[in-house]
């Protein structure tokens, strides 16, 4: 949240040259956290919608979050930008016409990451949660449209503490790639490298954020993709994000969620230049479908059919870096749009 709040506000300095003044109606943002209920999220989000008479919602993080609200946006008739909660369903089968994203969804992050594994054989480690097997149908799709195959898919209990039944399976199996969607409190690498995983099967995953990289030193070597590194990404916006940041956070660079941030912000200043200030949201519907924007990972536009943003993702390889508190994400090359293949899962263009 303080990451999204960040990019969110550099984005509309930069996007309006630091007036945050469009087609002279200055644009004014009323922060609510969400506090990762969606109960709270739905509450909030009708505090703003009723009380404060808001023209667009943007946000949340949390994709349960982003689900509460999803029905307010088509109840009170108001354009909802998606950042970065990133569930497929969420511009898919629960979405609605007054919903877009300019973040990426899983499917996009699965169909980078085949592009990496393309041909190959690869073995699938996740948690048994609604992440790990959401994660695991686009990139199965994804991987086999790219020539590779499946061997086993191995799916450990949130909770689990001892992963060595799984890791020894994958191993048997002999892949070329092992590819670990993780999200818990629980470890598992820690086990991965004392069972000897990464000396039978080269080991991939997406790279996180910072905080996460600095536990990931035993992927040095090994390959992966990224939505966003500031080290990677190469353009004149990610060049003014990574300076601005820098100067005014203590030397921090920007991370995955300040990049999304960002790119909201200026994906609606882009459509309000086009409207000429008007918030109306049937004349930001027509404007935003189709629609190509700039952001610190290079344009994006929004694809008229699902208001999906469609984005080039980045192929990188894990770097030890010295002087560097983390894993460093190091660009092997961009992956174009035409290469992340996601489907179109529901169509919002009535």
């Amino acid at each position: 949240g303080n990451q999204f709040q960040r990019g969110f506000n550099l984005g509309l300095e930069y996007a309006t040259n630091g007036t945050n003044v469009v087609a002279g109606r200055p644009i004014e943002v009323i922060w609510e956290d969400t506090t990762t209920v969606p109960e709270v999220a739905r509450e909030r989000a009708i505090k703003l919608l009723d009380e404060d008479e808001v023209d667009l919602l943007v946000g949340p993080a949390s994709s349960s979050d982003a689900f509460a609200i999803l029905g307010l946006a088509e109840e009170y008739q108001k354009i909802l930008m998606l950042e970065p909660a990133a569930a497929d369903f969420l511009t898919g089968a629960a979405a609605n016409r007054y919903v877009f994203r300019t973040g990426r969804n899983t499917a996009q992050d699965a169909a980078a990451m085949a592009a990496v594994m393309a041909g190959k054989k690869v073995s699938i480690f996740a948690p048994d949660s609604a992440f790990g097997r959401a994660y695991t149908v686009p990139f199965k799709a994804a991987l086999e449209a790219a020539g590779g195959e499946i061997l086993v898919e191995e799916f450990a209990p949130v909770d689990s503490t001892n992963f060595a039944p799984y890791i020894t399976r994958i191993i048997n199996s002999k892949p070329d790639f092992t590819f670990v969607i993780w999200s818990g409190a629980n470890d598992p690498w820690r086990q991965m490298t004392e069972l000897g995983l990464f000396e039978h099967t080269k080991v991939s995953t997406g790279a996180p954020e910072i905080a996460a990289l600095r536990n990931m030193f035993h992927l040095e070597g090994m390959p992966g993709f990224t939505l966003y590194y500031h080290g990677v990404a190469k353009n004149p916006v990610n060049e003014w994000l990574i300076k601005e940041h820098k100067a005014r956070f203590d030397g921090m660079p920007p991370d995955v969620f300040v990049s999304g941030g960002m790119a909201a912000a200026m994906a609606i200043v882009t459509a309000l230049e086009k409207t000429e200030g008007d918030t109306d949201s049937e004349v930001l519907i027509q404007t935003l479908r189709g629609m190509e924007f700039d952001s610190p990972t290079g344009k994006r536009y929004f694809r008229e059919e699902d208001h999906q943003a469609q984005q080039s993702l980045f192929e990188i390889k894990y770097t030890k870096v010295d002087g560097v508190d983390h894993i460093v994400p190091e660009l092997v090359r961009v992956i174009p749009i035409e290469e992340i293949f996601n489907p179109i899962q529901a169509t919002h263009a009535r």
